[in-house]
C-alpha cells in the first residue's frame, strides 16, 4: 500500500526518506472522509503521527499543489516542548523541503529576536511552543489571520503542563474558518472538551488499542536493594550494551548526581532536564542521536514525543508515578518497527507499587535480579570475539609490526594484553549482593491474624529476629505511623519485614527478619539519613508484660451525654437547652 497523496515533491520527500508504506495513523488521516475535515486523533507514541499530520494538512495550504509566496504563515503546530518542537520542525522541514515552504520555530530558550527576522522574513508553516508563540502573537510578530490549519500535538501534555491559557488565547486570536487538528496519545475528559469548544463536526479516529502497552517492547522488573540502586543501574548499562540508552529519573538533582557519577566511571553520557539552556538540551539530544554519547539522564522532559532512532533500552532509575509516564517514557524505544527493552528498578520496598503500576498499563513484565559481575565478563568475551579488530582483515601496515610482536612475545601474551587493553575502555562491572529470598507474594506479616483455634491462640509467626536501635524516643516524639514508613524507606524493607516495635524515652528498638538484617544495615548505613541514626540494638529489650486479670467494666453512658441541641436528645430533668453548656463554662472559670 503506497501514500495516497498526490503531490510529487511530497511523494518525492517520503520515498527519498524510506517510506514505503503509511503507519495506520498516517492511512487513517488521509482517507477520503478525513479530507478538509478537523480531526481528533488518538496514536501510540511512535507511531509517525508528526508526517501524518503534515501530510493530512498539505492540501489545504497548498492550493494547486503549489504553495503561494511566503507571507503570513498558513499552518501552526503547538507542541508542549522545545525537543518536540524542535523534532517536529525537523520532520516538517524534510517532509516539505522540495515544496519550497519555510518552516519556522519559535521555542523557549532561543533568541526570540532571530525568530522574530524569520517571522517577518515570511514563512509557511510555524511550530512552537504554546508560551513563546503567544510572545509573539502579543507583540505582533505573528500575524496569524491567513492561518488554514492548527494542529495541537500531544494535546494532554499540554493541559497537564498547564497550557490552557495560552491554548485558549493562541486558539482565540486565530480565524475561525480554519482546521483544528488534535492529536493525543489518550482522549480524556479534558481533551474532549478542548475538541468540543475549538472543533467543529471534528472526525474522531482512535488507532490506539484500549488497554495494550507496545508491543514491541520487552519489559523487565528489576528486584533491587534501595541502597544498590546506581550499581544496578551500572551492570545493567555494562550487560546491555547495544545501541542508545534513555535512564528517567524523577528530579533534576537525580539527573546531575547520576550523570556525574556514571561520568567518573568512564560512560560516554548526557544529560537533559529543564534546568539546562536549550542550547545545552540539543546538544545533549545530538550526541545521542550521532552516537558520541550512548547514555542519556534525563527527567520526564524527555518523556514525550522525542524520537531517538537508535535507542533500544530505556531504564526506569525511578518509578513512574502513574500509568501514563510508564507508557510515555517506554515508549521512547520500540518505535517505527523496532524492538525494544525497557527495565524497571525496583527497590524491595516498593515491589507492590511496582506490580500496581504495571498491572494498570496491562504490562506483563519478567522479574528478574539484576546481572551479576561474573555475567557481564562473560558477555565482554562473547563481544570481544566479535570485535571488528578481530573480524576485518588487517591491513599492511599492521602485518609487520605484528610478527615483530610474534617474533618477541608468545602467542598467550600478546593475547592476554589485548584483553588486558579491551577490558580499560570499560567501566568495571559492580559486585551485587543476591537479594533477600522472596517471600510467597500474599505471606503475611510477623504479627499474624487471629488463629482460628481462639482468643488464646499465639498471634506471631515463628521464626529468627535481630533486633536494632533507632535513635529517637518519646521525647523527640516517636510514634510508630511515621516511624514504620521511614524505617523501610532508609532499609529498603517492607512492612512484612518488621516485628516489634518498642518505643523508650531516649531511643526505639525493633525487630528485623534475620534473613535480610545483613542488607538492611548495609542500606541504612549507605542511606546516612540525616533525621534517624539506625544500628544493631546491644541489647535486647524485655518483653512487654501481658495484661493479667479482670479488666474493670465501663458503666453505660448517661443518656444525656449526648449534645445538648440535638433535636430529641434526652437531658437530665429540668436542663433547658444549653443549660450544661453553661454550667460547664461556669466550672471552668470557677463561677458558682
Amino acid at each position: 500500500m503506497s501514500f495516497p497523496i498526490e503531490t510529487p515533491a511530497l511523494q518525492r520527500a517520503l520515498r527519498d526518506r524510506g517510506y514505503a508504506e503509511p503507519t495506520a495513523v498516517q492511512s487513517a488521516v488521509l482517507q477520503p472522509d478525513a479530507e478538509e475535515r478537523d480531526l481528533l486523533v488518538s496514536a501510540q507514541t511512535g507511531s509517525g503521527k508528526t508526517v501524518a499530520y503534515g501530510l493530512a494538512f498539505a492540501a489545504t495550504i497548498m492550493a494547486d499543489g503549489a504553495l503561494p509566496p511566503p507571507g503570513a504563515p498558513l499552518a501552526l503546530i503547538i507542541a508542549p516542548t522545545r525537543e518536540l518542537a524542535i523534532q517536529v520542525h525537523a520532520e516538517l522541514a524534510w517532509l516539505y523541503e522540495h515544496t519550497g515552504a519555510r518552516v519556522v520555530s519559535c521555542v523557549g530558550g532561543m533568541d526570540p529576536r532571530r525568530e522574530q527576522r524569520a517571522l517577518s522574513a515570511g514563512c509557511h508553516i510555524v511550530v512552537g511552543t504554546p508560551g513563546r508563540l503567544q510572545d509573539h502573537i502579543e507583540r505582533r510578530h505573528l500575524d496569524v489571520s491567513a492561518l488554514k490549519v492548527v494542529v495541537l500535538d500531544e494535546a494532554d501534555e499540554m493541559l497537564d503542563l498547564g497550557f490552557r491559557d495560552e491554548l485558549e488565547f493562541i486558539l482565540g486570536t486565530t480565524p475561525e474558518d480554519r482546521r483544528t487538528l488534535l492529536f493525543s496519545a489518550t482522549i480524556a475528559r479534558e481533551i474532549a472538551a478542548l475538541a468540543r469548544q475549538y472543533q467543529r463536526d471534528a472526525l474522531r479516529i482512535d488507532t490506539v488499542a484500549r488497554n495494550q502497552p507496545h508491543a514491541d517492547i520487552d519489559y523487565r522488573a528489576v528486584r533491587i536493594a534501595a541502597h544498590e540502586i546506581e550499581h544496578g543501574l551500572v551492570n545493567l548499562l555494562r550487560f546491555y550494551e547495544r545501541g542508545g540508552c534513555l535512564v528517567f529519573c524523577s528530579t533534576r538533582e537525580s539527573v546531575r548526581q547520576l550523570h556525574g557519577r556514571l561520568q567518573e566511571r568512564g560512560f560516554a553520557v548526557v544529560a537533559l532536564s529543564g534546568e539546562l539552556s536549550q542550547t545545552e538540551r540539543n546538544t545533549a539530544l545530538q550526541s545521542l542521536r550521532d552516537g558520541r554519547a550512548r547514555v542519556c539522564i534525563a527527567t520526564d522532559v524527555a518523556a514525550r514525543g522525542l524520537d531517538l532512532p537508535n535507542l533500544d533500552l530505556v531504564i526506569h532509575a525511578d518509578l513512574p508515578t502513574n500509568k501514563a509516564t510508564l507508557l510515555h517514557r517506554s515508549g521512547r524505544t520500540g518505535r517505527a518497527g523496532r524492538k525494544g527493552m525497557c527495565v524497571l528498578l525496583v527497590p524491595n520496598s516498593r515491589r507492590r507499587q511496582a506490580e500496581a503500576l504495571l498491572a494498570s498499563a496491562n504490562i506483563r513484565a519478567t522479574w528478574e535480579d539484576p546481572p551479576a559481575a561474573e555475567a557481564i565478563r562473560a558477555r565482554d568475551q562473547a563481544r570481544l570475539l566479535t570485535d571488528p579488530l578481530l573480524t576485518e582483515a588487517p591491513l599492511d601496515d599492521d602485518l609487520a609490526p605484528g610478527q615483530d610482536l610474534l617474533a618477541r612475545f608468545s602467542p598467550e601474551i600478546i593475547a592476554a594484553a589485548l584483553i588486558r587493553l579491551y577490558r580499560a575502555r570499560l567501566p568495571s562491572p559492580e559486585d551485587i549482593a543476591p537479594p533477600p529470598p522472596e517471600r510467597p507474594r500474599f505471606e503475611r506479616s510477623r504479627v499474624e491474624r487471629a488463629a482460628p483455634e481462639g482468643a488464646g491462640a499465639p498471634r506471631f509467626r515463628s521464626g529468627p529476629m535481630v533486633w536494632f536501635r533507632a535513635d529517637v524516643g518519646r521525647r523527640k516524639n516517636a510514634d510508630p505511623k511515621w516511624l514504620l514508613p521511614l524505617i523501610c524507606r532508609v532499609g529498603g524493607v517492607t512492612k512484612r519485614d518488621i516485628g516489634a516495635i518498642r518505643i523508650f524515652d531516649r531511643d526505639t528498638k525493633f525487630e528485623i527478619a534475620e534473613e535480610i538484617a545483613v542488607e538492611f544495615l548495609k542500606s541504612v548505613t549507605a542511606a546516612n539519613n540525616p533525621d534517624i541514626r539506625i544500628e544493631p540494638a546491644l541489647d535486647v529489650p524485655d518483653a512487654a508484660p501481658p495484661r493479667t486479670g479482670p479488666q474493670p467494666e465501663r458503666g453505660p453512658k448517661p443518656p444525656w451525654r449526648g449534645r445538648p441541641n440535638k433535636p430529641g436528645s434526652p437531658r437530665p430533668p429540668g436542663d433547658k437547652p444549653n443549660e450544661q453548656a453553661r454550667r460547664r463554662r461556669n466550672k471552668a472559670n470557677n463561677v458558682k
